[in-house]
């Protein structure tokens, strides 16, 4: 199996080899790509509209969001021709970000081999400088369509990709047909708890949320003896005492996931800002596997890359253009970051986006070859006021970590309008949910804003609610709103008050 994988090795090499030559001359590179996006913007009906004739007019394309651009994008339907690029469109994919009414991103044949570009580059990496991988076998990760009628958006990880490099990595995936159009939650975990379970020589676990793996292994902890008897049903009698001994693994409480998995070496995921707390769970749980941050990757547009050589995410700047604005209003090309300095992205890709702004945070680290290292802090600013508190993720990042809560912990702090209070949302806690809220209110009370409305009787006093079940709930309920499980994030401050049946749906299962 290992010259397999050195083939594959061999394979991404010359994307690799690129892409570092790349990184040696950042100014040079951007300013390419900057005038092959910009070729494609004057080619464009919109290009047209603004006037746009030369790379000398970019700085009269407005910098836009996604609002700006949705009449351009979807007019009163999905079409196969927009005005906004020359090429077709292969699909459109939905966002499923942390707050805000869903977005379908149109995919062309350019904007996927960026996608495709920035794999051949990890997978790269990942054979030279990773663990040593040997059965090649992987899980990546596939969401169920649960109340969706619309067969456009991508089903899983390597939809991403193109289709030669689809095919190629087809037969090394443990996922069985038809998983993906499943349309119940629970037959949905069932069937991937009892496929992940078949699967002894796993390798690599590649998801979006940490959260949604830790929902799948819970489920695993909890129907343990369903599940055995299951297997014991479905395995082969070919190798039955090692078959014996894996049905014994998964009878031990709690199960030590190394052991049931014994060649996973891989689980890569999003572990920075909100997701931070969720990756450092996976890595208690799973001793001695490497749990990669899978950088700044959006539904728009690749963004950054871990690279293990680099030692952080360096960004995809031979696919993307990239403008960074300061807290100033100032925007920046990539090679006149300064290190240590927080910018927002303003990303161009070749899918028909320009000047867009994602809303991005990122911090520059420090330089690999001749280019910044970004790491991503968090969507800007989030804000949630209900009655003038203007309470700021950063603000309430702070506020929770000073409570102590049990590392590791999911957490999540949400606003009810009436009455109008926050509620701290975990999956569990050391101490008492009384405690806890107190704690809480005075964390809070150190915004002036807060402590304000607070004490007019604006605000009502915080409460806690603890539960296990908590971001299986969440995510349930974004998944009948349209988002994609595998895509959730939940923030750690939510800007939109939640409804009261949501509410209480969450305290039926409180602790």
């Amino acid at each position: 199996m290992r010259p397999i994988i050195k083939a594959f090795g061999q394979l991404f090499a010359n994307a690799y080899k690129r892409f570092d030559q790349a990184l040696a001359h950042p100014e040079l590179t951007q300013l390419s790509v900057q005038q092959e996006i910009c070729d494609r913007l004057i080619a464009s009906d919109y290009g047209k509209a603004l006037k746009i004739r030369s790379i000398a007019d970019w700085q009269d394309v407005p910098i836009v969001d996604y609002d700006a651009l949705e009449h351009w994008i979807l007019g009163h339907k999905k079409r196969q021709q927009i005005p906004l690029t020359t090429e077709p469109i292969l699909f459109y994919e939905k966002t499923s970000g942390s707050s805000g009414a869903i977005k379908w991103i149109p995919y062309t044949q350019s904007l996927r081999r960026s996608f495709n570009q920035m794999f051949c580059v990890w997978a790269d990496d990942l054979i030279k400088n990773g663990p040593r991988f040997t059965t090649g076998k992987i899980y990546a990760c596939i969401s169920p369509q649960l109340n969706v009628t619309d067969a456009s958006a991508l089903q899983d990880d390597l939809d991403y990709l193109d289709g030669w490099l689809r095919w190629l990595l087809r037969p090394w995936l443990v996922i069985p047909n038809n998983l993906n159009r499943l349309q119940n939650a629970q037959e949905f975990k069932h069937q991937l708890a009892l496929a992940l379970l078949q699967a002894e020589k796993l390798e690599i676990i590649s998801i979006w949320s940490p959260s949604f793996l830790q929902v799948h292994l819970k489920y695993i902890q909890e129907n343990q003896e369903l599940l055995r008897q299951e297997l014991h049903n479905k395995i082969s009698r070919v190798g039955v005492a090692r078959r014996r001994h894996r049905l014994q693994i998964l009878g031990v409480n709690p199960i030590p996931w190394t052991q049931l998995w014994p060649h996973l070496k891989l689980i890569s995921c999003w572990d920075s800002a909100n997701a931070a707390d969720q990756a450092k769970g996976l890595r208690s749980q799973f001793p001695g596997v490497l749990v990669q941050g899978k950088g700044l990757l959006a539904t728009e547009a690749p963004m950054t890359i871990p690279l293990i050589a680099a030692g952080g995410y360096v960004p995809v700047l031979d696919e993307v253009f990239f403008e960074f604005e300061d807290d100033n209003g100032s925007v920046y090309r990539l090679h006149e970051l300064q290190q240590g300095e927080k910018y927002t992205i303003i990303l161009s890709q070749k899918g028909g986006l320009y000047r867009y702004r994602i809303g991005d945070r990122i911090r520059v680290t420090h330089y690999y070859r001749q280019t910044p290292c970004l790491e991503f802090l968090g969507r800007h600013q989030a804000v949630s006021d209900l009655v003038g508190e203007k309470l700021q993720s950063n603000f309430v990042h702070d506020a929770l970590h000073s409570m102590n809560l049990p590392e590791g912990c999911f957490k999540s702090l949400v606003s009810f309008a009436e009455p109008a209070q926050y509620i701290l949302l975990l999956d569990y806690a050391t101490t008492t949910k009384e405690i806890l809220a107190q704690q809480l209110d005075e964390a809070l009370s150190q915004s002036y804003h807060y402590q304000r409305a607070r004490s007019l009787g604006q605000l009502a006093p915080p409460q806690v609610i603890i539960s296990p079940q908590i971001p299986e709930i969440l995510a349930l309920h974004r998944l009948r709103s349209g988002s994609i499980w595998g895509g959730i994030k939940h923030p750690i401050l939510a800007t939109s008050p939640i409804s009261a049946e949501l509410l209480q749906e969450l305290q039926r299962t409180s602790s």
